[in-house]
């Protein structure tokens, strides 16, 4: 099913509602740690050339699915209500489903896959294709239109980089939290923009406008109030959200916000160096073609300081072969092609046995 234009895997620009016709359908599933996506697609034979737009049957939205995060049982009970909305407001019910894919942040080692299956199970019967993996996996299918192959550079309020071969081997590289390094994060750079100013403002590190522009979008009056601002809400996001300052700060001129992009620039283009070499994508000679799917808001090419750009300028230096995608379709879509693509390439597996 991959496609090539240009130099670049090409994906379906929308996806459209359509109404349910009876058929059987899959659920694919996109669980981040702020909300998860449920969508339904009917199970039809996509062949070489998938519809366009693709057929959508229904959406469903819920909160937080990360066990870590929610605990199990809340994790549970939001996959649970986002499936039954899906498929209810797609006019089908569990009977219809052929396949699942269920991707997932929290899903970090093979104890957890083999806890989800053992609990989807519990839902679906024995002859229901499931697949468990890392969100990062629906974010990857989103740009490769449900292919297992290639990378996938996540970084948002985190960051994570992704890897399959087409023979199934995986490999991770990030994605472990702030607190063990997620440098390139939206969090990681917000973060250091903030100890940047500390460290100024008790004569540690050099003057920054990072301090008054940071100061004044928190409608702050000094640095010292920082740490009551900081502590009184740790979340990620909420940290994160000041990346867009640092960006306007460098763009501004300003040394010490450029020199915190391009060090997080370097960590992601390093993280995804380092799953291409373990996985070998890039083949023996290092300029073996793959996939290089950018999601998330700290790579958006938004801004003139683009990081996105700055982060695949690095890669292709390495890896000529890198061929960067910007998908056209959100995760869910992804992994409920993958949960297609997986049923099928099953289905014809056995009818040859």
């Amino acid at each position: 099913m991959r496609k090539y234009r240009n130099g670049e895997i090409w994906a379906f620009e929308q996806e459209t509602t359509v109404t349910r016709d009876g058929s059987d359908v899959v659920l694919g599933l996109d669980g981040g740690t702020t909300s998860t996506v449920c969508v339904c697609m009917p199970l039809i034979p996509f062949s070489d050339q998938l519809p366009d737009p693709l057929p959508v049957l229904a959406r469903a939205v819920s909160g937080c699915s990360n066990h870590n995060s929610v605990g199990e049982t809340a994790a549970r009970e939001t996959l649970e209500q986002v499936m039954a909305e899906a498929l209810s407001k797609s006019g089908s019910n569990q009977s219809a489903v052929r396949a699942v894919c269920l991707a997932v942040s929290g899903v970090n080692h093979p104890t957890d896959q083999q806890r989800v299956l053992n609990w989807l199970r519990e839902i679906f019967p024995s002859h229901v294709k499931l697949f468990v993996q890392n969100d990062a996996l629906a974010a990857l299918a989103s740009g490769t239109m449900g292919e297992l192959h290639g990378c996938v550079l996540i970084a948002g309020t985190g960051t994570i980089a992704y890897g399959f071969t087409e023979d199934g081997k995986e490999a991770r590289a990030a994605g472990a939290g702030p607190i063990l390094g997620d440098w390139g994060s939206g969090y990681g750079i917000a973060a250091q923009a903030l100890t940047a100013i500390v460290r100024a403002h008790d004569g540690r590190g050099p003057q920054t406008i990072l301090t008054s522009s940071i100061l004044h979008e928190l409608d702050l009056s000094s640095p010292d109030e920082l740490i009551g601002w900081t502590y009184a809400d740790p979340s990620w996001a909420r940290i994160a959200a000041l990346v867009p300052v640092v960006v306007t700060c460098a763009e501004a001129g300003d040394e010490v916000a450029h020199k915190i992009l391009l060090d997080s620039a370097e960590e992601l283009s390093e993280s995804v160096k380092a799953v291409v070499r373990r996985l070998g994508l890039c083949g023996e000679d290092g300029k073996g073609s793959f996939p290089l799917v950018m999601v998330g808001g700290v790579l958006e090419a938004n801004k003139m300081w683009d990081i996105g750009k700055e982060v695949v300028k690095r890669i292709l230096k390495d890896y000529p072969g890198a061929h960067p995608i910007r998908p056209k379709v959100e995760p869910a879509v992804g992994a409920a092609l993958l949960a297609l693509n997986l049923f099928m390439k099953e289905s014809k597996g056995s009818l040859k046995s």
